[in-house]
């Protein structure tokens, strides 16, 4: 989605893959507030008990009633173990151009697909390193993190701010094998990024349909894409509108879920996940084609 920029703890209750797929009461989410951001942490909420369906990449539900309207929202939550899976970028290519991707552009063997980072009229935004080539430079902006991916399989949130040290450290440089940058990281060290709490660095209120990447502090991946989930309405209608989590409720859920540092990806009507692979896999396509995505495949596949 085209914007401008402006500027953990491992949790017991998050239960393992194979447990039984009952559908768990909603939980009720509040704001994650900027008090946060100095001194000692306060105490994290129990995380979510939640029902993983089996696969290379174990997935769950998890349904929550955000802030004093309680919005009802579904939140689809993967996670992924990169001692079993490897991330890497995915790029469409058609000639000379990047082409528009979508979920079904995924490989056969991805057991996940996911679209990835920001994106501008022009392609992607920002930083992007493709099987060690970089193919373009960091973008401007004080919240503008990066997912990265090092040559042994970890993962990790790069800080803006640490991003210029990271390209000028040839050694630490050498390691990257992918990396994708996209905005505002709205987790660091467990706590919200302090320059997120500026009064202009981001629209506190607006809510709507969000996708974002966090690493837990045992170096699991979670992927996270929200739905709109009324009662009323018929799921296949509602999950499209664009109602979700502010920011910072998102931050308070990526906590939740166990993530030391998270980001957001480009949510809205490109917010699309793909888990699974053939006849098991399940879809949540997006209302529009992206130039950049993250797969995930089986380590020893390409």
């Amino acid at each position: 989605m085209r914007r401008s920029i402006r500027a953990g703890v491992l949790l017991t209750g998050l239960g393992g893959a194979g447990a039984v797929h009952a559908q768990a009461p909603a939980t009720r989410i509040m704001a994650r507030s900027c008090v946060d951001t100095a001194g000692a942490a306060r105490p994290v909420a129990a995380g979510p008990r939640l029902s993983w369906h089996d696969g290379p990449v174990p997935w769950a539900t998890w349904p929550v009633r955000l802030g004093a309207k309680a919005v009802p929202v579904h939140l689809i939550v993967a996670r992924v173990d990169p001692a079993r899976v490897s991330l890497s970028l995915e790029l469409l290519r058609r000639g000379e151009a990047i082409g528009p991707w979508t979920i079904r552009q995924a490989p056969a063997h991805a057991v996940l697909a996911v679209n990835a980072g920001q994106f501008t009229d022009d392609g992607p935004w920002g930083w992007v390193v493709h099987r060690g080539r970089e193919w373009q430079i960091p973008g401007r902006g004080a919240l503008g993190a990066a997912l990265v991916v090092d040559a042994v399989g970890v993962v990790r949130i790069i800080p803006a701010d640490s991003l210029g040290p990271w390209r000028e450290d040839a050694a630490r440089r050498s390691t990257i094998v992918e990396a994708v940058q996209s905005y505002p990281q709205i987790v660091q060290r467990g706590r919200l990024p302090a320059v997120l709490c500026r009064r202009d660095a981001v629209n506190r209120e607006h809510r709507d349909i969000r996708l974002a990447v966090g690493v837990r502090a045992n170096g699991e991946v979670i992927i996270v894409l929200t739905r709109y989930a009324p009662p009323t309405m018929i799921p296949s209608a509602a999950e499209r509108l664009p109602i979700g989590p502010t920011t910072f409720e998102m931050a308070e859920l990526m906590v939740r879920l166990g993530s030391v540092d998270a980001l957001l990806l480009d949510g809205g009507l490109s917010a699309q996940l793909r888990v699974g692979t053939g006849a098991a896999a399940r879809e949540w396509p997006g209302l529009r084609a992206v130039p950049l995505a993250i797969v995930g495949a089986p380590r020893g596949q390409p």
